[in-house]
């Protein structure tokens, strides 16, 4: 089961991008990123509870997470630049959460590493589905899910679900 799973290194299409498990050590970086971009990811009115999250509700977090997301920070060279979460909702099902440092947008970061997580979901946790919510306005986010291969497949009052089927037949 996911929960048991040693998560590995996954390396991405964009050289010295690399999806790491985001542990208890990242924890100071990760603060900071969150700090760097409070307005960036508050835009669309996802992500809420960042723009007022302390260093120590991040520790907390980190020591007790409250979910059981397998989480990657995404890290150029040494700076960590994002995040990527495969959530195990109803395995083999799997949601993806994701946000990018507002600084580094624009350089196919994300497209590469949701497409890591995904060759990952398949060949490393069998997923035959994973979806994502995408809030109305992320016309970025949208871009990103569509590049790899995912389709809109609800509407709801503050997001649009995706679905993207890795069945091989």
């Amino acid at each position: 089961m996911a929960d048991d799973l040693a998560l590995p290194v996954l390396p991405t299409s964009v050289p010295r991008l690399t999806l790491r498990p985001l542990t208890a050590d990242a924890m100071e970086a990760y603060y900071e990123l969150i700090v760097r971009n409070r307005e960036h990811l508050t835009r669309h009115g996802d992500y809420e509870e960042m723009k007022v999250a302390t260093r120590e509700a991040v520790a907390r977090d980190f020591a007790s997470p409250l979910d059981r997301n397998l989480r990657f920070g995404l890290w150029f060279e040494d700076q960590l630049v994002g995040r990527a979460d495969l959530n195990p909702v109803d395995p083999p099902r799997y949601s993806m959460g994701y946000w990018l440092d507002e600084g580094v947008t624009g350089r196919g970061y994300m497209t590469a590493a949701c497409g890591a997580l995904i060759d990952f979901a398949l060949a490393g946790l069998g997923a035959t589905d994973v979806f994502a919510g995408v809030t109305h306005g992320n016309d970025r986010s949208v871009a990103v899910l569509e590049r790899l291969g995912f389709g809109a497949v609800a509407e709801f009052e503050h997001y649009t679900r995706f679905h993207l089927s890795l069945h091989t037949e």
